[in-house]
């Protein structure tokens, strides 16, 4: 592979590999779920709304590979419709598991070891997901492109908060913390954090580079 283009690649698989833990998982309940388990204290919130989080694991999964797909500059350079589809397919995707996720968090029985601060939270970013996601698409639809990738970067970020979820909440054990819902919350909380500020130092650090001829939405 030339150097060039082998250059645009690191971030988008370094993406799909941190992906890969949230694709994991919902692949993994979907399975169980596909299989009519017998109702557990684990999965029986699911049974209860099973086509929710179908929608909103099959929505999430497609963001997070087409999403870190948008991040490959050759492969948008050199299939400029691709890029144009996939990223459509991506934002309905997105929004489809962004508001299945609000639904199950409105709807499902809460887990017992969150406290109510994470009600909180999750809606919080919940909304920012989907205000992301719908300011993205209108940004490309004005031909504003610099605004249609941050928006886009933004609401890709929260998204894959539950992969980071796990880097936090390891480290967090390896320093010696515990698993105190209270802990947990803020580890999960601080994933999407991070994530919110290294999309902003990104999309700042290309705020004076040119746009490149195909990075369209």
């Amino acid at each position: 592979m030339p150097r060039h283009i082998a250059r645009g690649w690191p971030i988008p698989a370094g993406l799909l590999l941190l992906g890969l833990i949230p694709v994991g998982a919902g692949i993994l309940r979907m399975t169980e779920l596909a299989g009519n388990p017998a109702v557990s204290p684990d999965n029986a919130r699911f049974l209860a709304a099973p086509l929710v989080f179908w929608a909103h694991a099959v929505g999430g999964c497609l963001l997070l590979v087409l999403g870190a797909l948008q991040f490959a500059a050759p492969l948008r350079a050199r299939y400029p419709r691709w890029h144009r589809w996939a990223g459509r397919v991506a934002v309905a995707a997105g929004l489809t598991a962004a508001l299945s996720g609000l639904w199950m968090t409105q709807t499902f029985p809460a887990e017992p070891r969150n406290p109510d601060i994470f009600y909180g939270f999750r809606m919080m970013f919940g909304l920012g997901w989907i205000l992301c996601l719908i300011l993205g698409l209108r940004a490309a639809l004005l031909r504003d492109i610099a605004g249609h990738r941050a928006w886009m970067m933004r609401g890709y970020a929260i998204a894959l908060g539950a992969g980071t979820t796990v880097l936090t909440f390891g480290f967090w054990l390896l320093i010696g913390g515990s698993d105190t819902p209270l802990e947990s919350t803020w580890t999960q909380t601080s994933a999407w954090l991070i994530n919110l500020a290294v999309a902003e130092a990104f999309i700042r650090r290309q705020v004076t580079r040119p746009t490149p001829q195909g990075a369209t939405a």
